[in-house]
């Protein structure tokens, strides 16, 4: 099975072809917006961090930074600094040589403020989106694909229909030779020991049992239950009663095949097949952290509905819930209801969940990236000083 892709110069394949604007800190967000601006066919990312942070939390922002840089979503990369920060423009830039794709960065103090700063980060911007303009699409496998997996505003529709639709879609792309990222860490308590069965070696089973038993020992020592923040009070309203029921359901998503690995926030997928990656539960916070990981296409299943996207990536929306399906039809993609009224089989709806991938994986626009829905919020770990 193939789609049509857009190949890198470091060998990966994109389903998009963005000019992506970086601002390396919060104080150059502003400047990057106005390059952005009017440009089609660029996007830039709303970082709010990047100053004031040390140790592991400036070392995950960073990270992440570079790695949508690196993303094969994107052509090539402005990255925005002001000139004082502690995550300078130049050092980001720099980490984005192994993606041998055009890299520039510029600073406004340097330049001599916003204005001025704007004016030349369009120029160049000019240059690069001429120059994406010329690369064709051609055929690519599907086993050059890392699907992320996503569900947020859960309902009891979330667990009986569009997750397990979803898990039959993630089988189908492992068995092209694909690679599929599970996320959400927190949601997975009192599922986690069915997942650690799965894995590929017992080593990688006590990862999923750690990483569950991190999450809640951080939880108790801030002297909160999070039990308290899962189910969220709409999850309670859509007949979701306790942890383990959405637990059971979110892990749906992955499908049946084995666990291959586990990863940290960010970093991209070494193996094959199912992979974990270690995310909260914040919506926004996983996906940032799936495509900084190099994911170019995600599937995000919702019960009670979501509009939530992507800066560089599709974001395809999945709804079980036939209510949500017509109350938010600008932000439903697929309507898998049928599988609830027992109408459909969970393998069938699947396989229109693929087909969908491959079709917006070769160009379709999803209904985030007509709505415009690109957001970016990096998982924080540190005090800012």
């Amino acid at each position: 099975m193939e789609f049509q892709g857009y190949r890198r110069p470091d060998g990966k394949v994109g389903v998009r072809n963005h000019v992506l604007v970086i601002p390396s800190v919060v104080c150059s967000q502003g400047a990057a917006e106005m390059i952005s601006r009017n440009m089609k066919g660029s996007v830039y990312l709303p970082n709010v961090f990047g100053c004031a942070q040390v140790g592991e939390d400036r070392a995950q922002t960073k990270r992440t930074l570079v790695g949508f840089g690196l993303n094969p979503n994107v052509f090539s990369v402005l990255v925005v600094g002001n000139g004082c920060e502690n995550l300078p423009a130049k050092e980001i830039a720099e980490a984005l040589a192994p993606g041998k794709k055009r890299v520039e960065f510029i600073e406004i103090q340097e330049v001599g403020g916003t204005k001025k700063t704007a004016a030349k980060g369009k120029k160049i911007l000019r240059e690069m989106l001429a120059d994406a303009a010329k690369l064709q699409r051609e055929p690519i496998p599907v086993s050059e694909l890392i699907f992320s997996t996503e569900c947020g505003g859960s309902d009891y529709t979330s667990g009986l229909g569009s997750n397990p639709a979803l898990g039959a879609c993630s089988d189908l792309i492992i068995e092209e030779g694909g690679t599929v990222i599970l996320s959400e860490t927190t949601e997975l308590i009192g599922a986690e020991h069915l997942l650690a069965r799965r894995a590929r070696t017992p080593e990688i089973g006590q990862q999923v049992l750690d990483l569950i038993a991190w999450w809640e020992k951080e939880a108790i020592a801030t002297g909160q239950d999070i039990r308290g923040a899962n189910p969220a009070p709409g999850n309670i309203a859509g007949g979701i009663t306790t942890i383990e029921e959405k637990s059971l359901g979110c892990i749906y998503k992955g499908g049946t095949k084995a666990l291959e690995e586990v990863i940290k926030y960010a970093y991209p997928p070494t193996k094959k097949g199912l992979v974990l990656m270690d995310t909260p539960g914040h919506d926004i916070d996983q996906l940032t952290g799936m495509m900084a990981g190099g994911s170019q296409i995600a599937v995000f299943t919702t019960g009670r509905g979501t509009p939530t996207g992507s800066p560089i990536a599709p974001v395809i929306k999945i709804t079980a819930n036939a209510e949500t399906s017509k109350k938010m039809k600008d932000n439903i993609d697929i309507n898998v209801s049928s599988v609830v009224q027992g109408k459909e089989s969970v393998k069938d709806a699947g396989k229109r969940i693929f087909d969908e991938v491959i079709a917006v994986a070769s160009g379709k626009l999803c209904k985030a990236e007509k709505l415009g829905q690109r957001d970016f919020c990096i998982f924080k770990i540190g005090l800012n000083f």
